[in-house]
């Protein structure tokens, strides 16, 4: 990732910390809850965090390294996939490039500021409608 990149994102994500992204599985999909604050954004299960809130255990953790920033231009991702179980290594890169079009793309960090700063307003099936998703 390009160094102007993450810094918008770690801008972006100071605020914003927490956002619900749908993962396709199957025939449906399976909403995954996203806390970051950086270098670091653990997903897990929403249901299993509805359940156990700071409990729950991370399915997917992703850290950013930053060293490279300044001198190359460059941030290093590293993603590990907790349980295999529940995610595939394909589910998981989706998954992060998901959440990282919804913090770097103007249009749909509109929606992940409304989910932590205008809850009333949020309607997940916005997020459905700009990943081209039916709504079940």
């Amino acid at each position: 990732m390009k160094a102007k990149l993450y810094h918008l994102l770690e801008q972006r994500s100071a605020s914003c910390r927490h956002f619900v992204i749908p993962l396709w599985k199957g025939s449906g999909y399976t909403t995954m809850f996203m806390q970051v604050q950086m270098p670091y954004m653990v997903f897990t299960g929403l249901e299993d965090y509805k359940a156990r809130g700071t409990q729950a255990s991370p399915y997917y953790t992703v850290t950013h390294y930053t060293e490279f920033a300044e001198t190359k231009d460059t941030v290093l991702i590293r993603g590990d996939v907790v349980f295999t179980s529940k995610l595939t290594d394909s589910e998981a890169k989706t998954l992060l490039e998901t959440a990282h079009s919804f913090y770097l793309n103007d249009v749909r960090y509109r929606l992940v500021e409304r989910f932590n700063k205008e809850t009333h307003d949020f309607e997940f099936g916005d997020v459905l409608k700009v990943l081209d998703m039916p709504t079940m």
